[in-house]
């Protein structure tokens, strides 16, 4: 357990970077999160986007007209790339910064393949700071992968009865509910959650 804990790191996830192994990366936003976000009326809304990467929500967002967007992410390299992207975005702040120390408060907590990246074991830690990042009633929505991998993580897998146990202590599960927009290579294999802080 500690072992794995001290392998994604910091240094672990910017030697990702630094070597172009991100194969998570599937270069445009993730399209449930554009959908749902496109239905979203409230445009001055606080939306923060842990383990950000290369951030394509965010550009959506943007370009949709949100004006209090957050990016967080551990790894320096992406980092300095996103830093570098929204430099001229007033919308977009951006942190170099861990999750699980960051402070702050937020309605939307927009999660795209931040929560997979962890072990395990940290999943009821990810979900109660979650809550505490979350202003009252605030949500995370996105997205979840559905199934357990036949490989070591991360990515890490899992399913719906697990994450029910993990969030409803603090949530209120409004969806949670096979994707039918997923991209293509991850069709039938994640959920959509609509989580809403109790």
């Amino acid at each position: 357990m500690d072992k794995q804990k001290d392998k994604l790191d910091k240094s672990f996830w910017n030697s990702k970077w630094e070597n172009q192994k991100t194969g998570w990366d599937i270069g445009r936003p993730s399209p449930p999160i554009v959908e749902y976000m496109n239905r979203y009326p409230n445009k001055n809304v606080s939306i923060l986007i842990p383990g950000c990467g290369n951030a394509y929500e965010a550009e959506h967002l943007v370009s949709a007209g949100f004006k209090d967007i957050t990016l967080l992410d551990i790894a320096p390299k992406a980092v300095e790339i996103i830093s570098e992207k929204f430099n001229e975005m007033p919308e977009v702040k951006v942190f170099l910064e861990d999750f699980f120390l960051f402070e702050g408060h937020y309605d939307l907590i927009i999660e795209q393949t931040f929560f997979c990246a962890h072990a395990p074991f940290r999943r009821e830690e990810y979900a109660k700071k979650a809550y505490d990042l979350l202003k009252p009633a605030g949500r995370i929505v996105g997205v979840l992968f559905s199934s357990e991998f036949e490989f070591e993580g991360p990515p890490f897998g899992g399913t719906e009865v697990e994450y029910r146990r993990i969030f409803e202590p603090y949530f209120e599960i409004r969806i949670m509910e096979e994707c039918y927009n997923s991209i293509r290579p991850r069709a039938g294999n994640e959920l959509f959650i609509e989580l809403i802080k109790r």
